[in-house]
């Protein structure tokens, strides 16, 4: 296959209605994380298939081994892999590759019947289906170079996000009033039976076919990358020496430009904070500001909304003046809510200053994946964006361990808070010295990076 120079990738596939197309399978994709993961078929296989499991382990424990386990394997395989898929030319096709296997695990999550027999079925594919989907972020998120240019990848980067929050949202909503709210034998307006939980698993197949469906159109829009000569060797390299030429394009990247290196600590840090405060919030919502039970889903889909807007918002200011400056800002309003939220009280109060909170939540998220897209060597994003994941395994434990740890330390699940606010002070501690990426000028039809001043 014929070599091209890696900088023509850039930009390549950033007609709109390639962004669109990339931009649903992220709207698609909200199917794995907020049903399956997150609100319902986890909380299925925890609360009605192993609730009555035999022996001393909590299914919600075998839940967290299982979940680890697949958190390992990604973090061991996600570098190299996003490594090989540029370098072989085949990013789309592994993009498809990994979101068929993860909707084919999803399917078969119909058969986990409410029956502890099951619950080990069920966690084998849940495991499967988060490291598969996982590892299809990597390409997915490296795609972002060939759907964007060095002008507008900050719009593109928040309008993905943005389509995360919203396709979650609606289909959450489909799900809760089609499939799961009322009481009884039969459950929402289509009064779907919950013997042996097939409302649920019926879900699970609605968010299957929601994920296919939306995931389609970015493997016809955008083109294929081509083979570039931006990493020798990685492409003829066997597994063990992926890691090899790994270790060498590190060393390289550290002689070079050390502050790719420091961006992704401090994105596994600041990150993992922002991860905390969505993992967290319903829990404080309930039991420390007195929001019914009710109005929690009202709240979570409010958040993410704010969330969204936030991101779109975000995305023209990361282009105007940069990606760094818009996580800085979006890490400091964090703190000073969570700071307000430490001494205020009563349900009108978390709806205001939570709300204000997540509003940057969509912000940085955008941003950093903007920020590192600009630094990734062109031909090189799947390998950076591989480490993105990878460091941001390494450190996920941060936030739930500082979150207990201030709880236990003050006996007030309020404390937990202020466990958050370390996290995420700490990533915008370190990522203040990270020098922004360069400016880029414009001569004629090339696109070239200058120092920044």
């Amino acid at each position: 296959m014929t070599e091209v120079n890696a900088q023509a990738t850039v930009g390549q596939a950033a007609g709109r209605g390639q962004v669109v197309a990339w931009g649903l399978w992220d709207w698609g994709s909200s199917a794995f994380n907020a049903v399956i993961l997150t609100f319902v078929f986890s909380v299925y296989l925890t609360d009605k298939v192993g609730d009555d499991l035999p022996g001393g382990v909590s299914a919600s424990a075998w839940l967290g081994w299982a979940l680890g386990i697949a958190g390992l394997i990604v973090a061991l395989t996600a570098p190299v892999s996003g490594q090989r898929f540029d370098a072989s030319a085949k990013r789309k096709g592994s993009l498809g590759a990994l979101t068929a296997l993860t909707v084919a695990a999803m399917t078969l999550m119909f058969f986990v019947h409410d029956d502890y027999h099951d619950l080990w079925f069920g966690l084998a594919l849940l495991a499967f289906a988060s490291a598969c989907f996982e590892l299809a972020n990597v390409p997915y998120n490296a795609m972002l170079r060939q759907v964007s240019t060095p002008q507008t990848v900050g719009r593109v980067s928040g309008f993905g996000w943005a389509m995360g929050y919203f396709g979650g949202i609606l289909l959450l909503l489909i799900c809760y009033f089609g499939f799961i709210s009322g009481e009884g034998d039969n459950r929402g307006l289509l009064g779907v039976p919950t013997d042996q939980g097939l409302n649920i698993r019926l879900v699970a197949v609605l968010a299957a076919v929601w994920f296919a469906a939306f995931a389609l159109p970015v493997l016809f829009a955008v083109p294929e990358l081509p083979r570039t000569n931006a990493d020798p060797g990685a492409a003829s390299a066997g597994f063990l020496g992926s890691y090899r030429v790994l270790w060498r394009d590190l060393r390289e990247l550290w002689r070079v430009d050390r502050r790719t290196v420091g961006f992704l600590v401090a994105s596994a840090v600041f990150r993992d904070g922002l991860a905390g405060v969505f993992t967290f919030g319903a829990v404080l919502a309930v039991r420390v500001y007195g929001i019914a039970d009710s109005d929690v889903l009202l709240f979570g889909i409010a958040a993410n909304v704010v969330a969204a807007l936030g991101a779109i918002v975000a995305g023209r200011f990361d282009d105007r003046a940069g990606p760094k400056i818009v996580i800085v800002v979006s890490l400091a309003a964090m703190l000073v809510c969570g700071l307000a939220l430490l001494v205020v009280s009563g349900p009108l109060m978390f709806w205001i200053f939570g709300l204000l909170l997540t509003v940057f939540v969509g912000p940085a998220q955008a941003a950093a994946r903007s920020f590192l897209t600009r630094l990734a060597p062109p031909g090189r994003e799947g390998q950076l964006f591989g480490l993105y994941t990878t460091t941001g395994r390494a450190v996920s434990f941060l936030a739930p361990s500082l979150f207990g740890l201030f709880v236990w330390l003050f006996g007030s699940d309020r404390a937990g808070i202020a466990g958050l606010l370390v996290v995420l002070a700490a990533g915008l501690a370190v990522l203040l010295p990270v020098r922004s990426p360069d400016p880029v000028t414009v001569r004629g039809d090339v696109e070239e990076p200058r120092p920044a001043e």
